[in-house]
């Protein structure tokens, strides 16, 4: 499977912002995860959420601000921000796998992965 993020660019805090997250090839993993990484930072997770269903992961860094939502039809995932922060800048990456619930918020639960997408939030 061919993943392909976009939506990013440069907003300002507290802006919004939707990231998506198309595949191509074949459909989704078991869950689609979004991870990020800020310069001179490790990957974090940001969240997940399972392609057929079912609970929706995010991290507390993110919660309340960003619902992860799916359409099925477009082999399409979105992550939406509604309350951008500076803290946010980061490459956004998508990511597909057969995760379970010990690895949906880590790298090791993805196989495939976007080129990403730069996110860049001023103050």
């Amino acid at each position: 499977v061919q993943l392909q993020a976009s939506g990013g660019g440069l907003a300002q805090a507290g802006a919004s912002l939707r990231l998506s997250c198309a595949a191509s090839g074949r459909t989704f993993g078991r869950y689609v995860g979004w991870f990020r990484q800020a310069p001179g930072k490790e990957r974090e997770f940001v969240g997940a959420i399972p392609w057929s269903g079912g609970t929706t992961y995010y991290a507390d860094s993110v919660k309340g601000r960003v619902t992860i939502s799916r359409d099925n039809a477009k082999n399409t995932v979105y992550l939406q921000f509604f309350s951008l922060k500076p803290e946010d800048t980061a490459v956004y990456y998508c990511a597909t796998g057969n995760a379970i619930l010990s690895t949906v918020t880590t790298t090791r639960g993805y196989s495939y992965w976007g080129q990403g997408t730069l996110v860049t939030v001023s103050s």
